[in-house]
């Protein structure tokens, strides 16, 4: 067989080798995350050009590397001890995120926006983990229940999750690095027609996600 052939086919098995390394939980270390990203890129890189295009692999690949290894496990860690006894669920997403869903019996009270004694210990904790991690950016999404009328739910969760960001924006974090967005009803998480449904469906869900390589300020 034709040793250019062999040669690519290796990289090859060991590219593939490397992906299948990136493929684990996020509580890897970043640093490993992005050694993994470049030594595949690398090795694709060499694949399709040369030296040249080992290097150019070498840096897409620490990129990727650096988000898919982010050590969200510390983060997890943290925001743990600041919500325990809150019922808040936090929990990492397909993609990539880690998702804080807070319940309404700590974020507002019924018809009204304005935080809670009780959310500011969370959200505390949230401002200083993206003062610790400015790689980090937030997405706050507003849900209500069924009750009332669809365009006063819409607002209602609108103003919620704009609150939220406010107090975020007031605790240190660059307005840049938060957004607001509300749904309303329109994506319940339980029966509607049962008290405790409604109360399941009233939420704040915090998404925590990573742009850019550790050290580096998202652009």
């Amino acid at each position: 067989m034709n040793t250019k052939i062999i040669s690519r086919l290796t990289v090859f098995a060991l590219a593939g080798a490397l992906l299948a390394g990136c493929a684990t939980e996020q509580g890897t270390n970043t640093a490993v995350g992005t050694g993994v990203g470049a030594a595949t890129g690398a090795g694709l890189g060499a694949i399709f050009g040369g030296g040249k295009g080992a290097a150019i692999g070498a840096g897409v690949g620490a990129a990727v590397g650096g988000i898919t290894g982010y050590n969200w496990q510390a983060i997890h860690n943290k925001l743990s001890g600041a919500t325990k006894g809150t019922g808040t669920q936090i929990t990492e997403q397909p993609d990539g995120s880690l998702k804080l869903n807070i319940p309404s019996s700590v974020t507002f009270d019924t018809n009204s926006y304005a935080i809670k004694p009780s959310f500011a210990p969370v959200l505390d904790q949230v401002a200083q983990t993206l003062a610790q991690s400015p790689e980090v950016i937030a997405q706050v999404v507003g849900h209500t229940d069924s009750t009332g009328q669809p365009a006063y739910n819409q607002t209602l969760s609108v103003n919620r999750a704009q609150s939220v960001v406010n107090y975020l924006s007031t605790h240190g974090v660059a307005p840049q690095r938060l957004s607001a967005q509300g749904m309303g009803s329109t994506q319940p998480v339980a029966d509607n027609s049962t008290e405790a449904g409604r109360a399941q469906n009233r939420r704040v869900e915090i998404y925590l996600r990573a742009t850019a390589q550790p050290g580096q300020a998202p652009k």
